[in-house]
């Protein structure tokens, strides 16, 4: 998955970006096959927002948070998008279900043949 974090109106620390990474990194446990994650941080007085942006196979799913603790947007833009995936996930299982049980035996079947291998 490609992480991007940006910052605007204000310094990103090394801090911000190491929690927004592990935040962004606990949405696989939801959905393996994300492509990319955007991460805009923005402050405007003593509001603090936080918009995701996920991409994903046919879409892009967006969340924001809006508190005035920018660790607290994060989490709040995080759990709206894990809400989402959850959703877009169930949908693709109902959608195609036989075409996920053969793309998933494709991906876990050895590619070597057990009866050529000598022991």
């Amino acid at each position: 998955m490609l992480k991007k974090i940006s910052a605007r109106h204000f310094d990103l620390t090394d801090e911000m970006r190491a929690v927004a990474e592990s935040e962004m990194d606990g949405l696989k446990r939801f959905f393996d096959n994300i492509i990319s994650a955007e991460l805009v941080l923005d402050t405007e007085r003593h509001r603090r927002k936080a918009e995701l942006k996920v991409k994903v196979y046919n879409s892009v799913i967006t969340g924001t948070g809006d508190t005035d603790d920018i660790y607290n947007s994060i989490a709040q833009a995080v759990d709206k998008v894990k809400g989402q995936l959850k959703k877009y996930k169930g949908k693709l299982k109902e959608k195609r279900p036989d075409h996920i049980t053969e793309t998933k035996d494709h991906l876990t079947k050895p590619s070597t043949d057990v009866d050529a291998v000598d022991i």
